[in-house]
């Protein structure tokens, strides 16, 4: 591997909840929670003090986007359900999402860090990496000089990690946070990244984590006292070797700065178990949406869909999936909907319904594409 390499992973803080401490600021130190398609806005009163939903309030479905750091001290994180998270922190602000808000804030970033260090690996709203290994400034110099420019164009701190590879970096971005800079060589690994638990290891998930815990092993550094055969007969070789290398630090995928999407999907889950024909009209004007937001995506990000496919879950948990692939490409909300009613009508519609999705893949450049499609209008439960 080549350890002159520097790779930096930078990770907005709280990123959701701190654009909202943007517009609120009077919510700084407090206990804040967003998410949930329930949450209500805030309410300006007679006084003109502003006053905020709490979390013991809320009813329904919904998992929380983000939470402040001192929510996350009282045990609710990203992911729990509101209902069960009013549990640990009910007396938490409970703010909906502002998603156009997120996007603004992540575009401005992402070209604040681009205008210092032009190659970046885009992961997602709120992270990127960095490839620093070009750039002839001291790495702790340029870590606060990106940090710096991220402030001034979006008002936010951000933490980063620096270190030889991808997967170093992305767990050192998040030992000093918030608004920190960690560095780390291959010779610090046995001291700083060996006693953290295997699970900060990007890729091993639960059931990883927890298989591992049953075998003993808890922590990054029993991981890589473990034998390579032993973790090839128990996990097989792919991912076997896979747990060797990265459980002593070794990562060698390149920093990627272009991508092409390979689908764009749009998803809903109900506050409530939907019934094909007690709740026709709702799901009818939730399914027409989710193929316009579809088509807004695929419109914006410059490309047609030759794929169209739908994904319901129903009251049980079950999920199905149905797709057709089409002649031409397609772009439109009215042709993709006609394309998703097709999938609709190859799925039984005997149970309630808690999910659908619609989704576009085989995608393909909009100037290749056909303007128009001439798929029948299909005869819909909704």
């Amino acid at each position: 591997m080549n350890s002159t390499r520097r790779i930096a992973h930078l990770d907005m803080d709280a990123f959701f909840a701190s654009v909202e401490l943007l517009r609120y600021p009077e919510l700084r130190g407090c206990a804040v929670v967003v998410g949930g398609r329930n949450a209500h806005q805030p309410v300006v009163q007679a006084d003109g003090c502003r006053s905020f939903a709490r979390l013991r309030d809320y009813v329904g479905r919904g998992v929380i986007t983000t939470s402040t750091y001192e929510a996350r001290a009282l045990g609710v994180f990203s992911g729990m359900g509101l209902m069960k998270s009013a549990q640990f922190a009910p007396d938490a602000i409970l703010l909906p999402a502002n998603f156009e808000a997120y996007r603004d804030c992540s575009r401005r970033f992402k070209a604040a860090v681009a205008s210092i260090a032009p190659k970046i690996e885009d992961r997602g709203i709120d992270e990127i990496y960095i490839d620093f290994s070009d750039i002839p400034e001291a790495t702790n110099t340029l870590a606060q000089r990106i940090k710096q420019a991220v402030f001034a164009a979006t008002g936010l701190t951000c933490s980063i990690g620096i270190a030889p590879n991808k997967l170093l970096a992305k767990i050192c971005s998040d030992l000093e946070k918030p608004n920190g800079v960690t560095v780390l060589d291959l010779a610090d690994v046995p001291a700083r990244i060996w006693p953290l638990p295997a699970k900060k290891i990007n890729g091993i998930g639960p059931k990883a984590s927890e298989k591992l815990a049953q075998l003993g092993i808890n922590t990054i550094g029993e991981l890589a006292a473990i034998p390579l055969e032993f973790l090839v007969r128990k996990f097989g070789r792919t991912t076997g070797v896979w747990l060797n290398k990265v459980a002593h630090g070794i990562d060698e995928r390149q920093i990627v700065t272009e991508s092409e999407p390979k689908s764009i999907s749009r998803e809903s889950t109900f506050e409530r178990d939907l019934h094909v024909k007690q709740d026709r009209a709702e799901l009818s004007e939730i399914f027409t949406a989710l193929c316009m937001r579809v088509a807004d995506d695929l419109k914006r990000k410059g490309y047609a869909s030759r794929t169209i496919g739908i994904k319901l879950r129903y009251s049980d948990f079950q999920a199905v999936t149905r797709d057709v692939t089409l002649p031409i490409g397609v772009s439109e909300g009215l042709d993709i909907r006609k394309a998703a009613g097709e999938c609709l009508k190859r799925i039984p519609l005997t149970r309630r319904i808690r999910l659908l999705g619609v989704r576009a893949s085989g995608l393909m450049p909009l100037a290749e594409a056909h303007t128009e499609f001439s798929g029948v209008q299909a005869e819909l439960p909704f």
